[in-house]
């Protein structure tokens, strides 16, 4: 009896410790960005890239995951900035209309938007996935990297 009482109140000290303990999602979220991490891409918050407001009301800004590339500089003139949403008909690019790098079509359909800049290239998205997603992301990015590194 003494037994069971002891081991009751040791329960009883350690049962707010548990709050502590990960999720399964946190936890898969780790293994996510640690396989991004380990396979050349950073992870960041970023605003998500949205159309201007038409009505000229200022829209507030959406924090997302950014799963991006790093690329090197550019030899010659800086790479264009472009941005890509994708919507029900496919990627749209956000000011200028350039058609989406061919590495587009080799991204999970979690992606929201994809970026180029000078200093890498990306996949935003709410990591609403698997490790499998961030494996096609992965390769996908390391496609456009050596596309982009190709014509750079």
């Amino acid at each position: 009896m003494k037994f069971l009482l002891i081991l009751f109140v040791v329960a009883l000290a350690l049962a707010p410790l548990t709050h502590f303990l990960p999720s399964k999602r946190q936890r898969l979220v780790a293994r996510m960005r640690e396989y991004a991490a380990v396979h050349g891409l950073f992870v960041e918050f970023r605003d998500l890239p949205s159309r201007p407001a038409v009505s000229g009301r200022e829209e507030r800004s959406q924090q997302i995951i950014y799963y991006g590339k790093r690329l090197p500089p550019s030899r010659r003139e800086p790479r264009q900035r472009v941005t890509w949403l994708r919507d029900d008909d496919g990627w749209r690019s956000l000011d200028k209309r350039v058609e989406p790098p061919p590495a587009a079509d080799l991204l999970p359909a979690s992606i929201l938007a994809i970026s180029v800049d000078e200093g890498s290239c990306g996949a935003y998205w709410k990591e609403a996935g698997e490790e499998r997603d961030v494996e096609q992301i992965v390769t996908a990015l390391e496609a456009w990297q050596q596309a982009l590194q190709g014509t750079s």
